[in-house]
């Protein structure tokens, strides 16, 4: 039960949050000798790292989205024009962003999630493995995460 001495708000407020990230960081980095290990370092961050493919007159073709953080990377979003579907275009990307990952930032594993209508069968060809299934995420669709290990050519 809430104590009667706490009064509860629900307004956006991005100090706030701002605060509430900063106290969970100090906590998780207090609770666990990882996190402790991590802070101060590179690894720390989190980087950004983008894929773009351009067609002849600089229009967009495909691209993916993502962040490194550890030794993980983390896609976002990937996306392939129609047009383009089929070609290997989307493998290329993602490709480019795993190596791109392992070889300059020392990443050894990725993580990404998509939807039942979207790639999950595309990914498991990529040698992606499903971990996580999350039924009716939004209601009628499914949810995957997948992970891949990432080894050295």
């Amino acid at each position: 039960m809430v104590s009667r001495m706490f009064r509860l708000e629900t307004e956006v407020d991005k100090a706030r949050q701002d605060l509430l990230r900063k106290r969970l960081l100090e906590t998780n980095t207090a609770a666990s000798p990882v996190l402790r290990a991590l802070r101060g370092t590179p690894g720390e961050r989190e980087l950004p790292l983008h894929v773009w493919a351009l067609g002849p007159t600089g229009d967009l073709a495909g691209g993916l989205v993502g962040h490194t953080w550890t030794s993980w990377l983390h896609v976002t979003y990937l996306w392939v024009d129609g047009r383009h579907r089929g070609t290997g275009l989307g493998s290329q990307l993602l490709a480019t962003a795993e190596r791109l990952a392992h070889r300059d930032r020392g990443c050894t594993a990725v993580r990404l999630e998509t939807w039942d209508f979207q790639a999950p069968g595309f990914y498991q060809k990529q040698g992606y493995e499903v971990v996580c299934v999350i039924p009716d995420y939004p209601p009628g669709v499914t949810e995957y995460t997948l992970t891949k290990r990432l080894v050295s050519p």
